[in-house]
């Protein structure tokens, strides 16, 4: 009996332990990191995205959102297409994380424009009513780049001297911004999941002002954070004064404006409830 032999049994768990820990560990470690999973268009981090991705680090971010879309349906549905091996080439360590408490950043990026983010870091309630997540206003101080150089050579990320120079005058806020708006953007992802919107595109509800006030609450949950509570703008344009027909809003909140840094919602809302608030935009627009 192994039991009573306990010099044998402590190198047998031993070997089984160094065994599960390069197998689950150490193998799937240096797999990420091999350069020839690397896929076309990733790049290594810039020096301010570094800097953003080291805040990110030391807020403790990654203990609230993940960074990995598992291919699983109703990952793919909600944040897009799922992750690659090659898309964590330059991540030393790898922040995929298994705890979202909030939801996961990794398609993140060109998904809202600058000022967005801006805003939420500022104020996350303003942008995300809901959400939880404390305030990160305190992130305008000036970024402290002393180190930034000895990190880009210890990670063996090519740089230059302007690139280091133009981090003079930014402050953590914009780092964390710049590391934002770079995560799941090296890959053209959003051409493959763009909606196409086909069939009949008229307005179910041109004429009917029973769904106005529907259609209000859509915008005030949905819109108002970007556009302003009177469609006078703010992070987005003003929608008060556009002249556009029916069916070419509809599209621009169906399919998203990806130049724009507008989402696409005819996921999450569906078709009707599109039109709804497509109707209430216009309404407002002609009183």
């Amino acid at each position: 009996m192994l039991e009573k032999k306990p010099i044998i049994l402590l190198l047998l768990a031993t070997a089984v332990i160094l065994v599960g820990t390069i197998v689950t560990m150490v193998a799937p470690f240096k797999w990420i990191n091999d350069p020839k999973l690397q896929l076309a268009g990733v790049k290594p981090y810039t020096p301010l995205q570094l800097e953003g991705r080291d805040i990110y680090i030391r807020e403790g971010c990654n203990n609230c959102h993940t960074q990995t879309v598992r291919p699983l349906l109703a990952d793919v549905e909600r944040y897009g297409e799922y992750s690659k091996v090659g898309e964590f080439v330059h991540d030393q360590p790898f922040l995929w994380g298994s705890r979202r408490t909030g939801p996961d950043l990794a398609r993140i990026g060109g998904k809202y424009p600058n000022a967005w983010h801006y805003r939420h870091m500022e104020d996350p309630q303003s942008m995300v009513p809901r959400s939880n997540m404390p305030k990160y206003a305190f992130l305008k101080k000036q970024l402290d780049s002393r180190l930034t150089e000895k990190k880009m050579k210890a990670l063996g990320f090519p740089y230059t001297h302007a690139d280091l120079a133009a981090l003079q005058g930014k402050t953590e806020m914009d780092a964390m911004v710049a590391y934002m708006q770079k995560l799941g953007n090296d890959i053209p992802w959003r051409k493959a999941s763009q909606v196409t919107v086909t069939g009949d595109m008229k307005n179910p509800y041109q004429d009917d002002k029973t769904v106005i006030q529907e259609g209000k609450a859509l915008y005030d949950k949905e819109c108002a954070q970007c556009h302003g509570a009177d469609l006078k703008g703010g992070v987005g344009p003003a929608l008060a004064d556009i002249d556009k027909p029916d069916a070419e809003v509809f599209k621009s909140i169906y399919a998203g404006i990806e130049s724009g840094g507008m989402p696409a919602y005819g996921e999450s809302l569906g078709k009707d409830r599109v039109w709804k608030l497509t109707t209430f935009i216009k309404y407002h627009q002609g009183k």
